[in-house]
């Protein structure tokens, strides 16, 4: 079999290789061409008037910046359609002015009007700001023709994103025959730079997304694999001077009342509660976080998930103030949509912020507050947490600390550590520590990328005892230009290796992986880029013992109009040294080869009817698997979208009976505007038989504002009756000084 496999790859290489269009045929500008361009600002000579109309005479002073190259589908071409950027700022805000013109009848997309949206469905512009120059602490923002707003922060050169990050703006957009306008302003106050550099030089990029010709350029050319945000690929901003940030503190306090009821729930009285959240800016660099009484009520509920594994399901943070700045806490294996990396943080992360406040089936524990300190001093990435949750039931009281640095001492190398310890403050005494160091080099031109840590891991038995000693370690190295993906990978997870507010799915077993691949340009036949490769796992326990082999041929496919698909055929084994079962479907121990194939496709986001299917099967442990899952995707304009999703799975092992498994969700959102907006998302999950509902209104009364009323019930099918069912109203109120 792999011997095939390796057959069908080369095949493809070599179609994939004659179809890619000649370079000489190629007259597109040098992506990476040096010095990076330079656009200036002008300080304002009125009032600005932020109402999305560009009328205001001062906006006559500012310098056009008018130069736009594709990233994609024709890499370094100009863009098809002129885009007209100025900037201009006075002592309270920095403001933006874009014209995005369009030919006649053609209206922009608009797929929804959400707060953070994915602006990768309808058209966009996009704003980067890098006030230290550095890379080290990024401001991005993209908008949409609707007014629908995404903000975020970035270091480490865009490799750690904050995308919980909210900034007080205002933004208007309109939408005329000619195209769309958008004007911004941003307070001074809600951005963090240097006061004391008289003038100012900035990072800066932008970005415009034309969606129904799949088209994004930027105004300093960037290839496709890089986001807008990755600030060495940016320009420079200059003619800032005399800025002032202000006081840099935000108070956010909030009110509750949550009426529980349900068989788990009886006797629980109403409950009416505050607390507050603190944000201050104790330098240009530093920001420290103050959360008291902390609340997640109205966080929407996990997506039900189905395991036909013996190993741990890994269930994303959704709560706000733990994804805040999360990624600088990052500490682990990471991988991105561009690059197969062999094993991503749903395979190791030493800090896994859901280990607070929450129960191991994710129900909430009460958070009494805590304190966190992010951002950088100097050259070096600082983050500092503290968290102290209340004892309630059979959950003692715990305090959780994790400490975080990083270095740059060279272009392109990061060297850090990160400290996680877990207590118990109840009366008990038992004790989780991690410890971490690690070091990643990214090269020529950011080709070549290496990657490692070390871990550790001790715990203190209630006794005073020490136990639980563990190592964890990884490296690896790849390359990834515009054309060759090649990407090797070494990880070592000793069995008492056990770190208490981390998430490991496997350990015991020394992993290896390996990649090849190729993702030429196409361009012809609707595709836009053909993505063949191989890849191969490899897992041993200490003793040199084979767990598990996986090798894989795969084909991806990227189309001219955004939509996706992909093809893989994989050879298996595994080593099962004690029965586990599925469903009821006992999987005996033993040695087992198979073959599995899978296929997706993905619409284009951008369709008014778009969505996902993949199906996959086989051979499954000495019997048979078959899977199909997806959602189907409706939009009525922007303001209602409906998505349906399916995951179906059917089991048949011979000597038992088949079983399914299998998960059903719907998920409608109303928006009224960008302030207003309800949302019912329900799912059912037929192997636990259990309903979960959750309904939720938002209104945003003022920037980062809040009033949420929020149903959450589970319900048991089967014995039909309501386990738990929440009704919350609370509020919030930003107090910016």
């Amino acid at each position: 079999m792999p011997r095939t496999l390796l057959a069908s790859f080369g095949i493809l290489v070599a179609i994939a290789t004659l179809a890619t269009e000649p370079a000489a045929a190629q007259t597109a500008i040098p992506l990476d061409e040096s010095p990076r361009p330079t656009a200036a600002a002008a300080r304002a000579t009125g009032p600005v008037d932020v109402d999305g109309v560009l009328d205001d005479a001062t906006w006559s002073v500012a310098p056009v910046i008018d130069e736009f190259w594709q990233q994609k589908p024709d890499a370094g071409m100009a863009a098809t359609e002129r885009t007209e950027v100025r900037i201009l700022f006075d002592d309270d805000y920095l403001y933006i002015g874009a014209e995005l013109m369009d030919q006649p009848g053609y209206e922009p997309i608009v797929p929804t009007l959400q707060r953070d949206p994915n602006t990768r469905d309808g058209d966009a512009f996009g704003l980067m700001l890098d006030p230290f120059l550095d890379g080290s602490s990024v401001f991005a923002f993209f908008f949409n023709p609707g007014g629908a707003v995404r903000d975020m922060q970035t270091a480490d050169d865009g490799r750690i994103n904050n995308s919980a990050w909210d900034a007080a703006i205002d933004m208007q957009t309109r939408v005329h025959d000619r195209g769309w306008t958008l004007e911004l302003a941003i307070p001074w106050s809600q951005l963090r730079f240097d006061p004391a550099q008289e003038e100012q030089v900035w990072g800066l990029n932008l970005l415009r997304r034309i969606r129904r010709k799949n088209e994004d350029s930027t105004w300093a050319p960037m290839d496709r694999r890089w986001q807008i945000y990755v600030s060495s690929r940016g320009g420079r901003l200059t003619g800032l001077d005399g800025l002032r940030p202000g006081r840099n503190l935000l108070i956010k306090p909030f009110a509750l009342a949550s009426e529980p009821s349900g068989e788990l729930q009886a006797g629980v009285d109403t409950e009416f509660d505050a607390g507050l959240d603190l944000k201050y800016g104790i330098t240009p660099g530093l920001t420290l976080d103050l959360t008291a009484n902390t609340d997640f009520s109205q966080v929407e509920v996990d997506q039900e998930q189905v395991n036909l594994t013996r190993f741990s399901l890994f269930f994303p943070e959704k709560r706000e103030f733990f994804l805040e700045n999360a990624g600088v806490f990052q500490f682990g294996d990471q991988g991105n949509r561009q690059t197969r990396s062999g094993a991503t943080d749903r395979d190791f992360t030493l800090f896994h912020s859901r280990r607070i406040g929450l129960t191991p089936t994710g129900s909430p524990l009460p958070i009494l507050g805590g304190g966190r300190v992010t951002g950088t001093a100097g050259p070096v990435s600082l983050g500092a947490l503290n968290m102290q949750t209340r004892s309630e039931g059979s959950f003692g009281a715990e305090n959780f600390t994790v400490a975080r640095v990083r270095g740059e001492p060279a272009p392109g190398l990061s060297v850090g550590g990160i400290f996680v310890n877990r207590t118990e403050t109840g009366g008990g005494s038992a004790e989780n520590r991690s410890y971490g160091v690690d070091a990643n080099l990214q090269a020529m031109n950011g080709y070549l990328l290496i990657q490692s840590y070390l871990a550790a891991t001790e715990g203190t038995a209630p006794d005073g005892s020490t136990v639980d000693r563990g190592l964890a370690g990884r490296l690896s190295a790849g390359w990834r230009d515009p054309f060759w993906e090649v990407f090797a990978l070494y990880r070592h997870f000793e069995s008492d290796f056990d770190p208490g507010v981390g998430f490991v799915r496997r350990r015991g077993m020394r992993h290896a992986y390996g990649t090849f691949g190729v993702q030429p340009r196409f361009n012809r036949f609707g595709l836009l880029e053909l993505n063949p490769y191989i890849e191969a796992h490899v897992y041993t326990d200490f003793d040199g013992g084979l767990q598990t082999r996986l090798n894989t041929a795969g084909l991806g496919l990227d189309f001219q109009d955004g939509g996706m698909a992909s093809l893989e055929v994989t050879d298996r084994f595994e080593r099962v040294d004690e029965s586990f079962s599925v469903r009821g479907v006992e999987v005996a121990a033993g040695r087992y080869d198979f073959v599995e194939a899978s296929a997706s496709y993905t619409l284009s986001g951008a369709r008014a009817i778009s969505g996902r299917v993949n199906v996959s099967g086989g051979e499954y442990f000495g019997g048979d698997r078959q899977s199909i899952g997806g959602s189907l995707l409706g939009r009525l304009g922007s303001q209602i979208l409906l998505d349906l999703s399916l995951d179906h799975n059917e089991i048949d092992l011979p000597g038992q009976a088949s079983t399914t498994a299998d998960v059903y969700g719907a998920k409608l959102d109303v928006f009224f505007s960008t302030t207003l907006l309800t949302s019912a998302f329900i799912q059912f999950n037929e192997a636990q038989e259990e309903l979960v509902t959750n309904l939720r209104f938002r209104w945003i009364h003022a920037p980062l504002s809040d009033l949420y009323l929020v149903l959450t019930e589970r319900r048991d099918t089967a014995a039909g009756m309501v386990l738990d069912r929440f009704l919350t109203a609370k509020v919030t109120r930003l107090f910016s000084f």
